[in-house]
């Protein structure tokens, strides 16, 4: 049988074992991504397994470098990869995908032991914001909002309303001072 029959047949595997499964992406024929832990888990990473022509006679590519993972340190990644590569090595000639994504699920707190949630008060219900905070961050680090001082807000809140707005007029000029003062000159 050739590698792209090989393929063929894996991919077919593929589809119909993760057929329903969130966690699963194809996003090539021959290039897939696998999300190894619950959506929300701080320990979640994403493997990404690419074939090459000849696979599974050669191995698979690899990666670890999807946007999901940029909270993971390179070491930790670096691991993962050393590990996944010694059971490629164990497979290499049969199909290996779906067993590389197992073995992933199948360690995964062994795989992330190092692993230290950048944020870790977050819970994981709001992991999101973990994310977009490392997005606005890494991309732009002047618009970083001013931090206030403790006194700084309370004055704030002080001067404020529930919503946080300013009472109407808060910095209108005093137009009857601002008239008496104008008009004593003329009258000299």
């Amino acid at each position: 049988m050739s590698a792209n029959e090989d393929q063929e047949m894996e991919l077919e595997a593929l589809r119909s074992i993760y057929e329903g499964d969130e966690s699963f992406r194809e996003l090539s024929p021959v290039s897939f991504q696998y999300r190894i832990g619950e959506n929300g888990d701080p320990k979640a990473f994403l493997i990404e397994i690419s074939w090459t022509e000849t696979y599974p006679q050669t191995p698979p590519i690899i990666s670890m470098n999807a946007f999901f993972n940029n909270t993971i340190s390179s070491a930790v990644k670096q691991s993962i990869l050393a590990k996944l590569q010694e059971a490629v090595e164990v497979n290499l000639g049969t199909a290996m995908t779906y067993t590389l994504f197992e073995y992933a699920k199948d360690n995964k707190e062994q795989f992330m032991e190092n692993h230290h949630p950048v944020n870790s008060t977050t819970s994981t219900g709001n992991i999101i914001s973990v994310e977009t905070q490392n997005v606005a961050s890494s991309s732009k680090k002047k618009d970083k909002k001013e931090q206030l001082s403790k006194a700084q807000k309370r004055k704030l809140a002080d001067k404020t309303d529930h919503k946080g707005e300013l009472p109407r007029g808060w910095n209108w000029v005093d137009v009857v001072k601002h008239l008496s003062k104008t008009g004593s000159k003329d009258d000299e």
